[in-house]
């Protein structure tokens, strides 16, 4: 299994040397190398496989007092709590979980640890790592990277739901300014020090940034390192429904230089909804339907992947340990739920692409494409030759696809849930404006496929 890699032709986008496109449908599993038995390890990555998913995001040293707390065969990460004494057996379990997720065609998005491990202001830690240690992150990551350089099928995934630095964090945000860190705090230099080490002695890595919920991506604080490949977004849980993620991709998309960027925690399905400081019930939880609606327009508006979440696989939620945030099923069960196999019907979707150039375009929407709930995305081949269109609601809208030699038909409209088709064929000729009416059907969105003729 090759790297994954920066596309040859189009610097938005991962593929390989031959600019195939890789497009990237991950799964969070934070807490996995600390709560799953081997044999629990293989169950969950054949579940994913299975659904289309190749990416999966856990933690080397994870949260929830991961340095002290043994994981599923009794071991810690690290022996004494020192960053550069790694426990053999521990890293055993990784090599197995690298290995078997190679065999499935799934690439570990590898945090080398969480935030609360590094000096974020909040969390179990303990800090093991603080301001101006950028030796120490240096050696532990390189370290890191020295045990497991045989394995090609690794993102290096830094930052770990913290923010790099705090030059644009509101002081309303309360997590900085209640720990005493000042707006001037920047903890940059450590991550850098950690790529460093990691690129030392990996061939070609590629970096990416966890950054904390909210539209401040990884791009606003430190789009220009030139150590960071890729750029995310955690559009997260706190803002309720239909947060502009469309808006936030966009915004990254159109950055200098071009970089990938994805929304690499849009809200999880049955994570309940605005949870903090006080959650009320009446909120209810996060459903299939918000999962697609944020990932299907994270993707159109130019997202060169997602990762999609389920509030009990993150913890591998099972009865035994303290839950965190009302989980409402075991975590084999939760694998199952509708939305994890929806973003799979999503890939197949991005998969007819092919090795053809896609682009977002939502110049197709001569009205604009909508707000909230309404907001609307249109994914393309540069040509024009094939369209989707992602309709997060039953509407009337106005649409005109870019020229070409040949005419457009909209083949059909497909149902999100299953790709059923839906409603009646009908032409669309392109450089026309047309006035389209979204079908009934069981689903309240709905997919508009275009493929020229």
């Amino acid at each position: 299994m090759k790297a994954l890699q920066i596309h040859p032709n189009n610097p938005h986008l991962l593929g390989n040397d031959q600019g195939v496109e890789t497009f990237l449908l991950g799964d969070t599993a934070w807490q996995l190398l600390q709560r799953l038995s081997r044999d629990e390890i293989l169950y969950y990555l054949d579940n994913r496989a299975a659904k289309g998913f190749n990416l999966v995001c856990t933690v080397f040293l994870p949260e929830f007092d991961g340095l002290r707390v043994p994981n599923a065969e009794g071991q810690v990460p690290l022996l004494a709590f020192d960053p550069i004494e790694f426990n053999d057996k521990y890293l055993d379990l990784v090599h197995f979980l690298l290995s078997e997720a190679e065999q499935r065609g799934i690439t570990i998005g590898l945090l080398p640890a969480w935030g609360d491990k590094m000096t974020a202001p909040w969390g179990t830690g303990p800090r093991i790592f603080d301001l101006g240690d950028e030796a120490k992150c240096f050696a532990y990551a390189h370290d890191l990277a020295t045990h497991l350089k045989d394995h090609s099928n690794i993102l290096w995934v830094l930052g770990g739901d913290r923010p790099a630095n705090l030059s644009k964090i509101s002081p309303d945000w309360p997590y900085p300014w209640e720990a005493g860190f000042t707006p001037e705090t920047d903890w940059e230099p450590l991550w850098r020090a950690m790529s460093e080490g990691i690129s030392e002695v990996t061939q070609s890595p590629l970096f990416a940034f966890h950054p904390q919920g909210g539209s401040t991506s990884s791009s606003q604080l430190i789009h220009q390192s030139a150590w960071l490949d890729l750029n995310m977004i955690q559009s997260g849980h706190g803002g309720g429904h239909d947060v502009p993620i469309w808006e936030w991709i966009a915004r990254d998309y159109a950055l200098e230089p071009a970089k990938p960027t994805m929304d690499a925690e849009p809200n999880y399905e049955d994570h309940p909804v605005n949870p903090w400081p006080v959650w009320d019930p009446k909120l209810g939880f996060f459903d299939d339907n918000d999962v697609r609606k944020q990932c299907y327009r994270s993707v159109f508006a130019g997202g060169c992947g997602v990762v999609y979440g389920h509030h009990c696989v993150w913890q591998f939620w099972n009865g035994k340990h303290e839950p965190v945030m009302w989980p409402k099923f075991e975590w084999k069960e939760a694998l199952d739920r509708p939305g994890a196999v929806h973003v799979g019907l999503m890939k197949k979707l991005i998969d007819q692409f092919g090795s053809a150039p896609r682009i977002p375009d939502q110049s197709v929407f001569p009205d604009g494409q909508g707000v909230g709930s309404n907001a609307k995305c249109c994914l393309r081949t540069e040509d024009g030759r094939l369209a989707l269109v992602y309709v997060p609601s039953g509407q009337s809208f106005t649409l005109m696809l870019p020229s070409h030699s040949g005419r457009a038909t909209a083949l059909n409209w497909l149902s999100p849930l299953d790709l059923s088709l839906q409603g009646e064929i009908f032409e669309v000729v392109p450089g026309q404006i047309v006035t389209v009416q979204t079908p009934n059907g069981d689903s309240p969105d709905i997919i508009l496929r275009l493929v020229a003729v």
